[in-house]
């Protein structure tokens, strides 16, 4: 058997926040540096106030985005009024990956116990771009990518991996 080559892919962040600015963004830049540690590229990176609609309207305009391959959010998965991350990434979705939230929160629960139960951590698929959203904590941020992500997004990890699908995501759309 062949080693397979590592396929680098394109990741924009996002970060939900009413209250960070580029500079207090620990959780976006927790990301940044991993994803770019694991030798992926960042695509986009922006910070955004809990608005659904403008959460929504980011996220199509990245899956519309050639550049952009995955999109990863920190924030705004919780369960206060102002928590509206995962609503915006549903309205977006065509398919749920509903293991990712089961899996984050199997993580998660190994490091907060039950307080894993407040996350409401989702991914998606939509456009040919995976979404993911995740807590706003650092910690959780950590946990996703070097849990879940890190593995998933690396085209070498087997048995599978969501690089090796990512040309077929959209093959229904191809003519027969």
């Amino acid at each position: 058997m062949t080693e397979k080559d590592f396929i680098p892919v394109r990741i924009a962040v996002l970060t939900v926040s009413d209250t960070r600015g580029p500079e207090e963004d620990r959780s976006g830049q927790t990301l940044v540096d991993r994803l770019e540690r694991a030798g992926h590229i960042l695509a986009d990176r922006m910070i955004l106030r809990d608005e659904r609609d403008a959460i929504r309207a980011q996220l199509r305009e990245w899956i519309d985005s050639p550049d952009v391959d995955v999109v990863i959010s920190t924030g705004g998965t919780g369960l206060t009024g102002r928590d509206v991350t995962v609503e915006a990434h549903r309205d977006v979705y065509e398919k749920e990956i509903d293991a990712f939230g089961t899996l984050f929160t199997i993580v998660s629960m190994n490091k907060i116990g039950t307080s894993a139960i407040q996350s409401r951590a989702t991914g998606g698929v939509a456009g040919g771009t995976y979404l993911f959203a995740l807590p706003g904590s650092t910690g959780a941020c950590k946990d996703a990518w070097d849990e879940i992500l890190v593995h998933q997004l690396d085209y070498r990890h087997a048995p599978c991996n969501f690089v090796e699908i990512l040309p077929r995501l959209e093959e229904h759309k191809r003519r027969k």
